[in-house]
This record gives C-alpha cells, structure tokens and sequence, in this order.
C-alpha cells in the first residue's frame, strides 16, 4: 500500500473524493504525456499501487475522459490494454485577429484542428469586424460536426491589449474602432463560449514555444514584424506581460526618423519597407512583399530598402537582447516571411552594434503562429473545464 492509498482510507468523506480527483488528474495527464499506457505502467510512472491506478481508470473512463486504445502483448506476462484520453471529451476555440487575415481552428483535446478557415478581413468598422469573427467561429464550429456545447473555451489573438477592467481592447491602432466597450462581451455573447483575449505577439510567442523553433529555450523573444510592430517574452515556458499587460509593446519605443522623430512601429513594419522602397525609387502600386521579391530579383532600389529594414530589425534585436538577455529571438509576422533576405544583415549589424549574441532565427509557425499560440491557450484551460465538468460529483 503506497502512502496515498493509506492517506485515502484515514481522510474524511471530502478528503478522499479530493484525493481520487488528483490521482484521476495525475492520471489523466501523464497518460497525455506519454500518449498511450497499461494499468502497470501507470502505476510505475505515478508511484500509485495497481488497484488505486485501476480505481481511477474506471471513473476516468466512466466520465469519458479515457477510451481503451489497443493491447500490447509482452514476451512474457499477460496481454495488458492500453488506455489513452479521449479527445472528444471537449473541444477548444483559436481565434487569430489581424488587419488582413482572420483566421480560426477548432481543435480536439489532443490539439488536433478538426476544422478551420482563414478568411480577408475586409472589415470597416468594429462591428463588422466582431460579426466576422463570429458568424466565422460558428461557421468553422459547424463544419467540425462537433456539438456547440462540446467547445468550452476560445482564446482571441488580436493586436493591442486587452483591459480587462474597462472589458475592451486598446492600443489597437490598425483596427480601427476595436477599441470600443462591449465588441468581446458581444461575441461572447452570441458565440456561447467562454472567451479570452491576448496580445497577438504574445500568442505568436506561446505558439513558437509550443509548437516551434522556440519549444526548449529558457528565454527567448518573438517579434512580431506585420502592419504592426510586437514582441512576446517566454520565461521558463511562461509568458511574460509586465505590470499592466504591456511588456513587450516595443512599437512604442522612440526612433530618430529622417525626417522627425516617430514611433519605432513606423519604421520597422510592412509600411515602413514600402515607404523605403518609394524613397529609393520604386512606384507603382507597392506592398512589402512586392518590395521583397523585387528586392530577389536585384532591384536596386528594393534591395536598398531591406537593407534599411534589416537595420532598423538589428536596432530592435539589440534592444530585446540589452534589456532581457534572451537565449534566442524569432522573428515573423509578415515582414518575418523575408527572413532569406534579412537574416544575415540583421545578425551582422546586431554583431555591429552589440557585444551581446542572442540566437536570431526565423518562425517555423509562420503565419500560424498566432492561432497556434491561441489554440495552446485555449487548450490548458478546456482540459481543466472538462475534466472538472465530467468528474463532478464523483
């Protein structure tokens, strides 16, 4: 008899029922982590005697949360079931805001997307913009097959920050009226799900460290390079927001601009490198990208404006890497998508500017990292919502 199953036969009534949710949980999340387990292995994994590991099994299974997945036949001994969590128990919701694309997943409790959809944002206003979002959410929700009641929580990346005393979202300068009181109470609302909202830096830095070329780092920086300027912190696995949710809002860091001195959002983004390009010489109907490829294919002009941007980006990697000491900075978003251009100029000019060597290398998310970093989100807390749902009471 371990120490836990003789601490549960001497507990009170609510003593044990506590003590049986931690071992089903402990369970339930080590079963998470290696996949796939028997009984015996569980009980060696957990230190759990055999009995208390069956004990709880059954109750898991019983509220849903675990199915039988095989059998393994050792050489010697009996053949034993293997047991997994099911990943239909619930379901999670990742929202991913941006002033171009809006983009949502709904994924199982495993992390797999059983449906999404990436449509234009060609919102004009704020309140067609929380109607994109949810008569989307409800068309992806729909297309999964899953029950609407089955998703449990959505997290929503978007720019800006969201105050969650004055329940709206500021600094969102590139949307417009998204500022406004009431936008996320309605989608909330006509959503019927539970709903956070996050920075999309901060997200694309939980996605990276989850998913990506972040996942093992001690500390590293993401930034953010689109219509915006973002950066996101991952201490130790945790994100790190500042006092008031702010801590990364580099784009508000004073730059010496050429003319005047501006925002360094206005000189390292997307239209920063078109306005580059322009100076230089370039015209016609103009976007980053059309500036890069042209930059590909030797235009002058072109490629004096990536120069311009690779040092404004090593400004801002000299920045992050004096003031917290990161292991490792990504860069992405939409300028990001370059990095065959920028990589190599932005680590020498950094080499130029600083005695300090923080590893400089681009998203593997790309695109998704946003929506992956909310779907992570989304996902910690719909596991702990349905396993608390199904195993009340027990």
């Amino acid at each position: 008899m371990t120490v836990s199953d003789a601490a549960e036969q001497q507990e009170q009534p609510w003593s044990r029922r506590r003590l049986r949710s931690t071992n089903e949980r402990l369970l339930l999340d080590r079963l998470r982590a290696l996949g796939a387990a028997s009984r015996a292995q569980l009980a060696r994994e957990t230190g759990l005697s055999k009995p208390t590991v069956s004990s709880a099994l059954a109750s898991l299974e019983a509220a849903g949360l675990v199915h039988e997945v095989g059998t393994h036949a050792p050489e010697r001994g009996r053949t034993a079931v293997l047991y997994a969590p099911d990943p239909a128990a619930g379901y999670a919701l990742g929202v991913d805001i941006g002033r171009g694309w809006l983009r949502v997943a709904v994924v199982d409790l495993d992390g797999t997307v059983v449906a999404r959809a990436d449509v234009r944002n060609r919102a004009r206003a704020s309140a067609q913009l929380a109607d994109l979002v949810v008569g989307t959410a409800r068309q992806v929700i729909g297309n999964s097959g899953v029950d609407p009641a089955g998703v449990v929580h959505g997290v929503v990346g978007t720019p800006g920050v969201y105050d969650e005393k004055q329940r709206r979202v500021r600094y969102a300068m590139h949307l417009p009226g998204w500022g406004r009181a009431g936008l996320v109470d309605r989608m909330r609302e006509e959503l019927g799900v539970p709903l956070e909202v996050h920075n999309d830096a901060n997200l694309a830095a939980l996605g990276e460290y989850t998913y990506g070329v972040g996942t093992g780092s001690r500390l590293f920086a993401y930034i953010l390079i689109g219509t915006g300027l973002g950066m996101g912190v991952v201490s130790e696995g945790r994100l790190f927001t500042g006092a008031h949710g702010l801590a990364g809002e580099i784009g508000f860091l004073p730059w010496p601009g050429r003319h005047k001195p501006e925002r360094l959002e206005d000189a390292v983004s997307g239209v920063a490198v078109v306005e580059a390009a322009r100076e230089f010489g370039m015209s016609g109907q103009l976007t980053a990208k059309a500036v890069f490829d042209a930059a590909r294919q030797g235009n002058p002009a072109a490629l004096r404006a990536v120069e311009l941007e690779a040092e404004r980006i090593a400004h801002t990697v000299a920045a992050a890497a004096a003031v917290l000491d990161p292991d490792l900075v990504v860069l992405g978003g939409g300028v990001g998508h370059s990095v065959d251009l920028l990589l190599r100029p932005v680590q020498e000019q950094v080499r130029a500017l600083t005695p300090l060597r923080p590893r400089i290398a681009p998203s593997r998310l790309g695109e998704d990292a946003v929506l992956l970093g909310a779907v992570a989100t989304a996902l910690d807390t719909a596991r702990d919502l349905v396993f608390e749902r199904r195993t009340a009471g027990t």
